[in-house]
């Protein structure tokens, strides 16, 4: 990747931060070859300050990261686009976004349903929690609950009960996440796979 510094007076060059999961627009900063350097090399975004006229660490003070996913360079190589994973609110006001945009998307929700809340259930069992009780009857019974999932789903296809196919639809995809976390793999292991087939 080349940036040209040089087309911009004062060396600073806008860089857009991008969530890589969402795909929301997170902020916009601007940045040096110092800074660019720096983001790179620690995989955390950092910008020059205009106000502060010095290098500055989205988070230095509040915690609130951008861990670095991927870097790109447009194509006159003056802008920037940083595709991150945030910590907490990425505005200063508190707001997902510097445009006041909830940085979520409804897909979203399921790394988070199988990364936060189903993990948890296996790493930290309760006695009350079927998903807990789920993974402690080990990937046979797991297996085989996706597999009636998927039989009570092609039933309600069959019918004209929107509202039941979409229950069902939602049981046969939780029951999945869970037997992918038992096999200790993501969903974004498999939308991989997917993409590979897609090309």
């Amino acid at each position: 990747m080349e940036i040209n510094f040089e087309k911009s007076p004062d060396g600073l060059i806008p860089a857009v931060v991008q969530d890589h999961e969402t795909g929301k627009v997170l902020m916009l900063g601007y940045m040096n070859e110092e800074s660019l350097a720096k983001t790179e090399a620690e995989k955390v975004v950092t910008f020059f300050s205009r106000s502060k006229q010095r290098l500055w660490t989205k988070g230095e003070t509040s915690g609130n990261f951008l861990h670095v996913k991927a870097i790109l360079a447009d194509c006159d190589q003056d802008t920037i686009l940083i595709k991150a994973q945030p910590v907490g609110s990425t505005c200063h006001t508190g707001a997902d976004t510097c445009f006041f945009e909830k940085n979520e998307g409804k897909a979203s929700f399921l790394n988070y349903l199988q990364k936060q809340i189903i993990r948890d259930r296996k790493n930290n069992p309760s006695e009350s929690s079927y998903t807990s009780k789920l993974f402690k009857k080990g990937v046979n019974k797991i297996a085989q609950k996706v597999g009636e999932e998927a039989v009570e789903l092609v039933i309600e296809a069959k019918d004209t009960n929107d509202d039941l196919f979409k229950g069902e639809a939602a049981d046969l995809l939780f029951h999945y996440l869970i037997l992918l976390e038992q096999r200790g793999m993501d969903l974004d292991d498999i939308v991989e796979v997917l993409k590979e087939r897609h090309k």
